[in-house]
């Protein structure tokens, strides 16, 4: 699946009220003198005729969004929400609405975790949609006041402010908490919206899980990158203010530092590394448990898992690193063999070459592969199952297994070549 090229645009310090709007509608009018006066009253008339059925097809694009919408909370979202907010103001509704946060404003400190938690309480209320009320926490009813609490923002905020609370970060880098951001600089109340990053739902990174404040109310749902409409104007952002990924509990499926491993290292990390090592054998390396300080077991474990990838030298030093983090959390890599065994895993079948996985071939490599690609965990394009000729469900597939590798660009095309065959047959 060939990854698109994004557009992206910075959101720029607008002004998106129902007033302002209105000014730059009627200045885009042209101002004529002279004439017979039935034919001002006549503009004047068309003016207001096209005034009202902007209104009513405003109404009718609501009824139908709310007709399309999903029952389940994690079902498909439609794709055209109805999504107008306020300007940017004070909690609880009280007082003028003030001018859009400076590029300077200092946003509170708070973690992945916290984040997540608030916009789960809105979507567990199913807080209803509306532009000018606030909820019981101070904030606006709208996609920005949505994205405003989550932040623990202490203001309401607009799609034209919320990108100076956060830092700019590529879709690749996306984690739960994060941000995806279009705001229309052309016409704001148009098309502008916001949604909470809840991690991917597929191993392409197409879809993601999206919490959104949207009508009728706040809800879940699996969204394709960046969004239904729009798409490819959507930016991504990471609050300034977070202090860690995790809440430093160890729970996150990001890849937490080589810093939090090794000598002297004391923490949820260390705790959870040992939990996930014992669930894939290494038990008889911990003789009371998993804990926060790091031990010797913590690394003879670790490199037993390593070695039992087919990893040597560097590669199975015993530290954790980001390949070794992930193949444990999904729980996909090899097991660490029983003690006795040898240690080491069999050997993987010798790679082919390129040119036996290209469209029109078809050999026993291929369906070899297939195999192993299901085996793995990744053969949900096979609508039949793996077989001898080489498909375009092969190539996706290989895909998929490439990404969860953490590649991109070229080393992701879905074409195996000699270090995606070592891996997925370790």
């Amino acid at each position: 699946m060939t990854v698109p090229v994004f557009e992206e645009y910075e959101p720029a310090i607008d002004c998106g009220c129902a007033g302002c709007a209105q000014q730059r509608r009627a200045a885009a009018l042209p101002v004529r003198y002279g004439g017979h006066p039935a034919a001002h009253g006549a503009r004047r008339a068309l003016v207001l005729v096209t005034a009202a059925g902007m209104v009513l097809s405003c109404g009718a694009a609501e009824a139908a969004s709310l007709a399309h919408r999903s029952a389940g909370a994690t079902g498909v979202a439609d794709p055209q929400p109805v999504t107008p907010q306020g300007p940017a103001g004070p909690l609880n509704g009280t007082g003028a609405p003030g001018p859009p946060s400076g590029p300077d404003s200092v946003p509170r400190a708070t973690t992945r975790t916290a984040i997540m938690d608030r916009a789960k309480k809105w979507v567990s209320s199913q807080v209803p949609y509306d532009m000018e009320k606030y909820w019981s926490d101070g904030y606006r009813q709208d996609c920005s006041g949505y994205v405003s609490m989550a932040w623990n923002l202490g203001s309401n905020e607009w799609t034209g402010s919320l990108a100076s609370f956060g830092t700019k970060i590529s879709r690749a880098d996306l984690q739960p908490g994060d941000m995806l951001l279009f705001h229309n600089l052309a016409d704001p109340a148009v098309g502008s919206h916001v949604t909470l990053f809840g991690g991917w739902t597929d191993s392409t990174h197409s879809h993601y899980l999206a919490y959104e404040q949207t009508r009728p109310h706040t809800r879940k749902a699996t969204t394709p990158m960046a969004y239904w409409s729009n798409s490819s104007k959507y930016v991504a952002y990471r609050h300034k203010g977070l202090t860690s990924g995790t809440s430093d509990s160890g729970s996150g499926t990001a890849f937490p530092g080589v810093k939090k491993f090794g000598a002297g290292a004391d923490n949820a990390h260390v705790t959870r590394l040992g939990k996930m090592l014992i669930a894939q054998g290494g038990k008889r390396f911990y003789k009371k448990g998993a804990g926060p300080r790091w031990s010797d077991a913590d690394k003879r474990a670790t490199q037993a898992f390593q070695k039992a990838q087919g990893w040597k030298g560097k590669e199975a030093d015993g530290i954790p690193g980001p390949d070794t983090w992930k193949l444990l959390v999904k729980g996909t890599g090899r097991k660490i063999p029983a003690a006795g065994s040898g240690g080491s895993p069999s050997a993987a079948p010798a790679y082919p070459g390129r040119g036996v996985f290209r469209p029109g071939q078809s050999n026993s490599h291929v369906l070899k592969l297939g195999t192993q690609l299901v085996a793995k965990g990744y053969g949900a394009q096979y609508a039949t199952g793996p077989g001898r000729r080489w498909t375009e469900a092969d190539r996706r597939n290989v895909e998929a297994f490439q990404r969860a590798q953490g590649w991109r660009g070229g080393a992701a095309d879905g074409y195996p070549g000699p270090e995606t065959w070592r891996r997925l047959f370790a």
